[in-house]
């Protein structure tokens, strides 16, 4: 793991347990209380974390979620190698619907260039990076425009869904819990997230390593709701093992990250 996924990584820790320490955190990343000191450090300059003695305590609440563009710029080589294996789950004819969120656009830039699809999304910036594709047909939800996620969210977005039959959906996901299941921080993204699993014949969540065993303020599905798991973490890590037993498919990709 990277020094900046390691922090991201403890950033949700903090998010989920309010607190932890120092001598935790090391035996739980496999490095030493130095680094994580060097790591908590770098959280309290972010304003993400306060360092208390000892150990540290989260100054954000389940419902933060960091903006799309910081977003983008984290875990870059994960999301890419991620949205790759994703691109193979869809199929020429296919209705696909593609979620808000990072790792789904970097789907979306996959899927230039094919054609005979339907792609039906809430995301503006999804929609953009395909508006021009000659060979494609493109969907935008209606609904209401949230700021700074370009997502789209209400009734309108929602009735989108129901009005639908689609083949498969590509979920992007705040976080990943073996009891929480799937989780969201913001309510109404939660929402329509729940509609298109409902229109959709199997749903195939992306989630890079941070996501996992996170629990963010809105509940989205049970972990046995979704279909496949496409992530970069590790295949022993807890939340990849407990989906596996759940039925799920799980799709571990490699990735080289800069720190």
């Amino acid at each position: 793991m990277t020094n900046r996924a390691r922090r991201r990584a403890i950033q949700a820790l903090l998010v989920e347990r309010g607190e932890a320490a120092v001598a935790d955190l090391a035996a739980e990343f496999a490095v030493s209380e130095m680094t994580i000191r060097r790591d908590l450090e770098t959280l309290e300059s972010e304003g993400i974390a306060r360092r208390i003695r000892g150990g540290a305590i989260s100054t954000l609440s389940r419902s933060y979620e960091p903006p799309l563009a910081m977003r983008s710029t984290e875990a870059q080589a994960a999301k890419a190698a991620i949205a790759a294996a994703a691109a193979q789950y869809i199929e020429y004819g296919e209705t696909a619907i593609l979620d808000v969120g990072s790792t789904t656009l970097e789907l979306a830039r996959c899927l230039r260039g094919r054609g005979g699809l339907t792609l039906v999304t809430p995301s503006i910036p999804v929609a953009l990076e395909l508006a021009n594709e000659p060979n494609m047909r493109v969907i935008l939800t209606g609904g209401i425009v949230r700021p700074g996620e370009l997502s789209l969210i209400g009734d309108f977005a929602e009735r989108t869904f129901e009005q639908l039959n689609c083949d498969v959906l590509f979920l992007g996901i705040g976080g990943i819990h073996p009891e929480k299941g799937l989780t969201e921080y913001n309510l109404d993204d939660a929402r329509v997230k729940r509609a298109a699993m409902q229109t959709a014949s199997r749903c195939v969540v992306l989630a890079d390593s941070t996501k996992l065993d996170r629990v963010c303020l809105g509940s989205v599905a049970p972990l046995e709701a979704i279909d496949v798991l496409i992530t970069n973490a590790e295949s022993s890590n807890h939340v990849v093992q407990m989906a596996r037993k759940s039925g799920v498919e799980v799709v571990v990709v490699d990735s080289l990250e800069e720190s």
